[in-house]
């Protein structure tokens, strides 16, 4: 099954930009899941950019579907994530100073660091998941790291999706079954949009099969 979980940074970005509080995040947050998400995402960044640590803190107060929380693990991320206490942390290889993440983990190289940080939020009953390229080694890599789940980075295929959707969901469908053969659950996030994301529709109507 197909769930939707909305990452809400940009519109703290416009928040953080007006310089009060409109829009007022929580009240989006409401209505976004009134809406019908089943989720909601946020990434905070180490200077607070767009979501602030005290937001994830507010946020845990009324998300009433599953909260996820985004981040390069360094130690102020990880206070704050055994502090709120998400339904689900997402370990992102961001540096401090990136736009937007651009890469998912090497599993193979950063097994050992990965393997302390899951086993410490999984100790505090937190899901885990990877944020990883659609690369079977890394998705088997991640496997030993004791995660919960991988989360493909789907960039590449938002950004090949005009020119040849079903070239472009190819790598992702394999990643996908390696993920599910080997045990791992599988989540899959970035310029995701509402044209891209209505692929499997598009596909089935030309008897083209697609895996979740």
């Amino acid at each position: 099954m197909v769930r939707l979980s909305v990452n809400v940074n940009k519109i703290a970005t416009l928040r953080n930009a007006r310089g009060s509080n409109v829009p007022d995040l929580l009240q989006v947050v409401r209505d976004i899941e009134s809406f019908g998400a089943e989720g909601i995402t946020i990434h905070p960044r180490p200077d607070q950019r767009h979501i602030r640590y005290q937001d994830a803190r507010d946020l845990k107060k009324i998300v009433r579907t599953e909260l996820n929380i985004e981040g390069n693990p360094i130690p102020e991320f990880l206070d704050l994530v055994l502090d709120v206490h998400p339904d689900q942390v997402t370990l992102v290889p961001d540096a401090p100073d990136a736009i937007t993440s651009n890469a998912g983990w090497d599993t193979i190289t950063h097994s050992s660091f990965l393997k302390e940080v899951i086993s410490r939020c999984q100790k505090a009953g937190i899901r885990t998941s990877i944020f990883i390229d659609p690369d079977p080694e890394m998705i088997r890599g991640a496997l030993h790291t004791g995660t919960d789940r991988v989360e493909l980075y789907t960039e590449a295929y938002a950004r090949e999706y005009s020119a040849n959707r079903v070239a472009a969901v190819k790598k992702y469908t394999e990643a996908a079954r390696t993920a599910h053969e080997i045990g791992l659950g599988l989540n899959a996030g970035h310029d995701l949009s509402l044209e891209n994301i209505s692929l499997k529709t598009k596909l089935n109507k030309n008897n083209i099969k697609s895996t979740n």
